[in-house]
């Protein structure tokens, strides 16, 4: 099981390839990639902030949604520091029996991630001006 906040490049191939399970039907994977806008203005990069206990929180979450009836495994990690356009913040993989409750994992597993994780965002716009946004 990977579950991390870490300051370094993500790869969701390596977290599909940590929830790979021959009994698994399906495995779905999300990637959270920095875009180079918000709310109609243009952004240049991002930094993420995590609280100290932000690791914990994610290993927490990650052992809830691989105990769910026919989850097989579960990797997602959160990347802090400053990001560019492009980069992945947030990498996710769940293997399952079947289809649909890998791909409602997944999905609820990003959301959960977003609620509850101590994480906060600073957004760069081309303009000079930034905004921090409070992710839980």
């Amino acid at each position: 099981m990977i579950a991390q906040v870490v300051d370094s490049p993500l790869s969701v191939a390596e977290h599909e390839d940590a929830v790979a399970d021959k009994a698994a039907g399906a495995v779905v994977s999300f990637s959270g990639v920095v875009r180079d806008h918000d709310g109609g203005r243009s952004v240049t990069e991002l930094e993420y902030v995590g609280h100290p206990t932000a690791g914990q929180v994610i290993v927490e979450l990650a052992e809830e949604f691989a105990a769910r009836p026919g989850i097989h495994a579960v990797a997602v990690s959160h990347r802090i520091g400053l990001l560019g356009i492009g980069d992945v913040a947030l990498a996710c993989a769940v293997s399952a029996a079947h289809r649909g409750e890998a791909f409602t994992a997944c999905a609820e597993l990003v959301d959960e991630v977003k609620r509850r994780l101590p994480i906060w965002k600073r957004q760069v716009f081309t303009d000079g001006e930034e905004e921090w946004v409070a992710c839980p």
